[in-house]
């Protein structure tokens, strides 16, 4: 009976060697497995990744103009030193009237600029156009130090802005128009200058409307007959 006792102690040894190899050596697997789970992670950053594609497509059907106006290297001093980071101006718009703008912050470019982007096609602003070339009327715009003019011109005029104003008009659709900046040079202090100039503007349906007459009549007002007003009026779609 000892003998068998033995023996049958052998067999359950033998037969269980192999599984305790294993689990051994998934055990080591796990513990060299920094790279395993890196794998992993790396899986779940190219998912996530995708993801943000199929959304910008979803939200992107309307072939948005993305321009990006200015990069900033930002660093945030730590124990350990300095932590360098980017923020990224970012301006957005349709081409047809709509237009935005939004900054963002990240440890590397293409991320701050994937937030500022976001940002600014949450706070896209509806600005009316005259003819879906130009402005309806001149305004003035101010944020802090910076002061902006803005003017309607005729057909063939051009942009006439730079820097940051300039990737504003382009992405709004405006095709004539003159600017002039006057005080600081901060893109952040004029792109805002500049949305406060937009907001303002106003077109003759929306004041036809608020006065409860037709635009014919506004337009009228200035010497024109009727028919040219008339005219005109038909020819305003904003």
């Amino acid at each position: 009976m000892a003998d068998e006792n033995n023996i049958e102690t052998e067999v359950a040894v033998e037969a269980a060697a192999p599984e305790g190899g294993e689990r051994e050596g998934r055990g080591r697997g796990r513990g060299r497995g920094g790279n395993d789970r890196g794998g992993d992670r790396g899986g779940r950053g190219r998912g996530r990744d995708d993801r943000r594609g199929r959304g910008g497509d979803e939200d992107g059907g309307e072939e948005l103009i993305e321009k990006l106006v200015h990069i900033n290297r930002v660093s945030k001093t730590v124990k350990g030193g300095k932590r360098f980071g980017f923020a990224a101006l970012v301006v957005v718009g349709d081409g047809k009237g709509r237009v935005g703008f939004g900054h963002g912050k990240a440890r590397e470019v293409p991320e701050a600029i994937t937030k500022a982007t976001a940002s600014a096609k949450k706070k896209m602003v509806r600005v009316p156009l005259k003819e879906g070339r130009t402005l309806h009327h001149d305004g003035k715009g101010r944020f802090g130090a910076g002061k902006v003019n803005v003017r309607s011109a005729p057909a063939g005029t051009g942009i006439i802005a730079g820097g940051p104003m300039r990737a504003v008009f382009e992405s709004l659709g405006v095709a004539d128009v003159v600017t002039k900046s006057v005080g600081t040079s901060n893109p952040y202090n004029m792109i805002r200058a500049t949305f406060d100039a937009l907001t303002d503007q106003t077109s003759p349906k929306s004041v036809a409307q608020r006065r409860g007459k037709k635009v014919a009549d506004l337009l009228g007002r200035g010497g024109a007959s009727a028919a040219e007003a008339e005219a005109d009026a038909a020819a305003i779609t904003e």
